[in-house]
């Protein structure tokens, strides 16, 4: 099977892309500079660089000795509130630690160039089409869009004049097993953890933000797809349905038994209105289509939080 290296490997989505690639039998590498990844989220069958992307010189030096056929790159800095408040932080880890990824694969070879980008924050606000398809140009109205439309287009960059093989896939609003609840990013995982130890919750806004929220097992399927097709393609990586943030809270508070209402609080800057994305793309060129239900996806998240639960 092949060699392949797993950026952000420690986190949420990454330590799912891992664990799925091993159980088909490749030969895993994980780099996290553990800043927001788990260790105990690690593979053990993986093999684990404690390394940041933005150290140019330490990934160069990775790449010559470990000779990766394929690269998935997951790390990111993921909040678009964290983007608002500290742009500059949002560039050096989303551009400049992907462009160091880039160049690497370009010097050492690698076959396929698997790129998480974002459905959610790219599109922007005067999106009229939904669900929204990739012949949408996209406005992104936060740091953090912008530095995923950024890497997009450097890959086009590279494909074209370096002949670097990549599939770029855009994602809804992920959640699942693993999400960290106590970040700024994955409402899923902040309302489930704090319903489930009688917390209070904060709804930011009137609640009627709507979002397209795909479960990570779909996500991973996705990924593992793009190794063998889509080349030099973007995709959504969506349901084509939204929830509202209102909707969202009261499926979960009937799946953990919640009793309080939630409380409401400012809008917060960089939040777009409404992200729902069309899959229709990845269903022709990946084979590619979701297969979790909102509810059904919520139910395995909460058994998994309900078995993890930390105060």
């Amino acid at each position: 099977m092949s060699k392949v290296l797993v950026t952000g490997g420690a986190g949420f989505i990454g330590s799912h892309v891992t664990d799925k690639l091993i159980e088909l039998g490749h030969d895993v590498v994980v780099v996290d500079n553990l800043s927001t990844g788990k260790r105990e989220n690690v593979n053990p069958k993986a093999k684990f660089y404690e390394m940041d992307i933005s150290d140019g010189e330490a990934i160069f030096k990775l790449f010559a000795e470990e000779k990766f056929e394929y690269v998935f790159h997951l790390a990111a800095q993921a909040s678009v509130a964290v983007s608002v408040k500290d742009p500059v932080k949002d560039a050096m880890w989303n551009i400049v630690g992907s462009l160091n990824l880039i160049k690497a694969s370009v010097e050492n070879g690698v076959k396929k160039f698997i790129f998480s980008s974002t459905g959610g924050a790219i599109y922007g606000e005067d999106v009229k089409i939904f669900p929204t398809p990739e012949s949408v140009f996209p406005q992104p109205m936060s740091p953090y869009g912008i530095a995923k439309f950024t890497v997009e287009n450097y890959l086009r960059f590279f494909g074209k004049e370096f002949d670097l093989n990549y599939t770029i896939l855009r994602y809804g609003n992920v959640y699942g097993p693993r999400q960290d609840p106590f970040g700024e990013a994955g409402v899923v995982a902040i309302f489930t953890q704090r319903m489930l130890n009688g917390e209070d919750c904060t709804i930011f806004g009137d609640g009627e933000y709507v979002r397209d929220y795909i479960y990570v097992e779909d996500v991973v399927d996705a990924n593992i797809k793009a190794m063998e097709r889509g080349d030099r393609q973007v995709f959504n990586i969506g349901t084509a349905t939204g929830t509202t943030t209102n909707e969202l809270f009261k499926i979960l508070k009937k799946l953990t038994g919640y009793k309080k209402d939630p409380i409401y609080g400012p809008h917060r800057k960089g939040d777009i209105r409404k992200s729902v994305l069309c899959y229709n793309r990845a269903w022709i060129e990946l084979k590619w289509e979701p297969k979790y239900s909102l509810e059904e996806g919520l139910r395995k998240t909460v058994e998994w939080f309900k078995r993890n639960l930390k105060a």
